[in-house]
């Protein structure tokens, strides 16, 4: 279906460029289509997409650490021309001026190893020093090489922030991708809310314009049966009163209207003067989600099940740090290799020495005064905290979906009831109109007659609005398109 969407969007953007180079007004669309729009031009998907792409750059990071590290480091040159105090043969010190040049370059190959939250490294280097002597005394130079050195560094019970970061972060993307798609559907739910704002102000001009003609009609009709005497002063006097109640509703109504619009084309990015005549979306599906599915769907898509996961990860990742920061720490390097120095270049390679170096290096509390024990405790009680908050709120997920299902059915019955309430006051005021022209009814029937008419097109566009708002929550509570029957979680460029 992605295809249809693309030509959708496309044929939009067509119309829209053809009717600005025209320097028309109006633009003729459906709400699927303003939705479309919506979703591929307005300024709060550039947002979407804009936090999306930080949150893709941080996993994108934190891959890239897991991977091989090449560094090189030099120094070239360190210049030292001073007077320094040195420790002589005998023991003392005495001030003598010093002059070298100093030059050291190498790689290293790093692999971090997020099982055990270690290091294991590969490098080699070389340096060289040039003496500078005085008094006649020539330069001497010598070379350090190490050509190869393999080591490690491994730290022993302390807290593995790897180890964590491998459960949490492949969550933390997919929970980023799944938000990105609920930000989508959200803006598809506020497309019809104003969407809805826009057609009601329109329908309500239309209405008001069709009243007041009739209205003018009734009214001069009217007077020329007042002035026969067929009818009182007072009825003459209601006929002007609803001519001009309809004359000031197509004011407030065009008022309505152009806020209705103004507020459309901040939400989609439009700078120009361009209205929208929209089409009243009357053709509801005819789907009825069930609770339990609608329930598996919400569970399978929605990024609110995602961060349930990472909040308590992340919760067991502090209760872990607070344990593996505070107790023993044991720290084990070592490494192995060749070196060797010679007062030339070719010579610092030859006859190679070999050269093994191992630590370890410990260090544990011995009297804290309880700050250990607090650290722990504090991290125990917010996982505490945690799990019941997620216990509390998963509740209210799962209720909030069921609640929406059910509300669903009655939207729906809802818009059936309201067109029929339509259809019945419509005929009712055709027939009380056509009584009226020919003396049967007096004005007050008229305008009870005009009255439910109205306020049965009213409810009929709210119910319409009630149950698009309702079909549009649902999709996105549950992340799931129940006409396509298919998943609304898209994968972001």
């Amino acid at each position: 279906m992605a295809w249809k969407y693309l030509l959708s969007s496309l044929f939009i953007f067509l119309i829209f460029s053809d009717k600005l180079s025209a320097q028309a007004d109006t633009i003729r669309m459906d709400m699927n289509q303003l939705i479309e729009l919506a979703k591929s031009e307005s300024p709060e998907i550039l947002l979407a997409e804009i936090k999306f792409s930080n949150r893709y750059w941080n996993y994108q990071s934190y891959l890239a650490d897991l991977r091989p590290q090449i560094r090189f480091e030099g120094r070239l040159p360190i210049i030292n021309r001073t007077i320094e105090p040195i420790i002589l043969p005998d023991g003392s010190e005495d001030f003598r001026s010093r002059s070298f040049m100093n030059n050291n370059a190498s790689i290293s190959l790093s692999q971090l190893v997020p099982g055990t939250g270690g290091t294991v490294f590969l490098s080699t280097g070389l340096s060289r020093i040039d003496l500078f002597g005085g008094s006649g005394i020539g330069t001497t130079t010598s070379w350090l090489s190490t050509p190869v050195s393999l080591g490690f560094n491994q730290p022993l019970f302390r807290y593995n922030p790897w180890e964590w970061a491998a459960q949490i972060e492949p969550l933390r993307i997919e929970e980023a991708e799944r938000q990105y798609s609920e930000e989508l559907e959200a803006i598809s739910y506020r497309a019809v809310n104003l969407f809805f704002d826009a057609i009601t102000a329109q329908l309500n001009l239309r209405a008001a314009t069709v009243d007041a003609a009739n209205a003018d009609t009734l009214y001069q009709l009217s007077q020329g049966r007042y002035e026969l005497g067929r009818i009182a002063e007072t009825d003459l006097l209601q006929m002007e009163l609803n001519l001009r109640n309809a004359e000031a509703q197509i004011a407030q109504s065009r008022i309505s209207l152009n806020i209705a619009m103004d507020r459309l084309r901040d939400f989609l990015g439009i700078e120009s003067e361009v209205f929208f005549d929209f089409l009243l979306p009357e053709d509801v599906p005819d789907i009825m989600p069930e609770p339990d599915f609608a329930l598996e769907q919400a569970q399978r898509h929605r990024s609110r099940v995602l961060s349930f996961q990472r909040q308590l990860l992340e919760s067991q990742s502090e209760v872990d740090r607070a344990k593996g920061s505070t107790g023993l720490d044991l720290q084990i390097s070592g490494s192995v290799g060749f070196s060797q120095t010679s007062d030339d270049f070719a010579g610092a390679y030859r006859d190679l020495i070999d050269q093994e170096q191992l630590s370890v290096g410990i260090s544990f509390p011995i009297a804290d005064w309880g700050k250990t024990r607090a650290r722990r405790e504090i991290a125990r009680a917010r996982l505490e905290l945690t799990e019941m908050t997620i216990r509390q709120e998963s509740i209210n997920f799962e209720r909030e979906i069921l609640i929406k299902v059910q509300q669903y059915q009655q939207v729906k019955e809802q818009v059936e009831l309201s067109k029929k309430s339509m259809e019945i006051t419509d005929k009712r005021l055709e027939i009380t109109t056509n009584r009226y022209l020919i003396g049967k009814i007096g004005t007050l029937d008229l305008n009870i007659a005009l009255s439910e008419r109205e306020s049965a097109r009213r409810a009929y566009i709210q119910a319409l609005r009630s149950f698009w708002q309702t079909h549009y929550e649902i999709r996105g509570l549950t992340m799931y398109d129940f006409v396509e029957r298919r998943s609304l979680v898209v994968s972001p460029d």
